[in-house]
């Protein structure tokens, strides 16, 4: 009887998931005001990848065919400075401005994390307590580095307290490293090595200076499946006691750090990255994402098939299909 109860458990958290509607926390809006702001600049192929087009009845088409209930917006790469800081709290504001409207026209479809004029501490501060207290924005994106100036920094401290206060979602995404070495990214696209490398060095510079342990109401997304975090989190810790002895390094808080730390599974989940993640987190730690519109609507809509398919197929996953599909998100953004 025991058996059979468990098996028949199993079976409708399978079907449960199979129909469950999904929260996407990775995707992007391209704004044809952000497009014409990267032309004026040079800039469109600043992060070595095409701008793809977007536009809210393809977007909502795509949610549809999908199956995802909710959409997370973010603002892509390039971050949009160019020396000129009213040009970029200009350019910055336009895009929240307009994600609030989307998400107060589509009420449930969208939610937004909105964007920073950094590396302009003050202005990204004024920006900050804008979108949050005026303009109900869910969280806030931070690129990896905003012109050389790496998220972790000290000179972001009182950014990072203003955040803390608000008890922020703080949602990293890759950019362009500073600097770069032009002839290495000419061979391929920034988004195939770079990309997971420069959000590693991110978060292992988060941790390294503790910050999600000093700004503890923080939480931080990682994106594409932890990047090389489950390679680089076990060398850092053995590294870390060597330098800590002699004097090279702070004292780390290591619990306090990582348990800041939400992953999503956008750019290539199969189970065994899954489960190479779950090494250095736990279930209900893991987000969907999409990365729509970066690859075709059809493609996004075949993976989310497939990753439904591979989790629920998983005797390992199974039980946390759900939690990762739709329930993790919805209680990350209190919603």
């Amino acid at each position: 009887m025991k058996c059979y109860l468990i098996g028949l458990l199993s079976m409708l958290s399978v079907h449960a998931a199979m129909g469950q509607q999904a929260i996407d926390v990775h995707c992007h809006n391209i704004l044809p005001t952000f497009k014409e702001l990267l032309d004026r600049h040079g800039a469109t192929l600043e992060e070595t990848f095409p701008l793809p087009d977007w536009d809210v009845a393809s977007h909502l088409k795509f949610m549809k065919e999908a199956g995802i209930e909710t959409s997370v917006l973010s603002m892509p790469a390039p971050q949009p400075w160019f020396g000129d800081v009213e040009e970029s709290r200009r350019a910055v504001r336009q895009y929240n401005e307009t994600c609030s409207r989307l998400k107060a026209d589509y009420p449930g479809k969208f939610l937004f994390c909105a964007s920073l004029p950094l590396p302009d501490v003050d202005a990204a501060i004024k920006e900050a307590v804008y979108v949050l207290d005026t303009l109900g924005a869910d969280g806030i994106k931070l690129a990896t580095n905003s012109r050389g100036q790496y998220v972790g920094d000290a000179a972001l401290d009182t950014l990072m307290q203003v955040l803390n206060e608000h008890h922020a979602v703080v949602m990293l995404h890759p950019h362009k490293p500073s600097p770069v070495n032009d002839g290495i990214i000419a061979t391929a696209p920034l988004a195939v090595y770079e990309y997971p490398a420069e959000t590693t060095r991110t978060v292992v510079n988060l941790i390294a200076r503790n910050v999600p342990a000093r700004y503890p109401n923080l939480k931080f997304v990682v994106p594409h499946c932890g990047s090389f975090l489950p390679l680089a989190l076990p060398r850092m810790k053995v590294v870390y006691l060597v330098m800590a002895a002699k004097g090279l390094m702070e004292p780390i808080d290591w619990n306090a750090n990582l348990k800041a730390f939400y992953y999503d599974l956008a750019g290539g989940a199969t189970p065994e990255v899954v489960k190479v993640l779950l090494t250095i987190t736990t279930p209900d730690r893991l987000l969907y994402g999409s990365d729509y519109p970066y690859q075709p609507a059809t493609v996004l809509t075949g993976n989310l098939k497939q990753l439904r398919t591979w989790i629920t197929d998983d005797a390992e996953l199974t039980p946390f299909a759900e939690k990762i599909l739709h329930d993790n998100a919805l209680k990350l953004f209190g919603k």
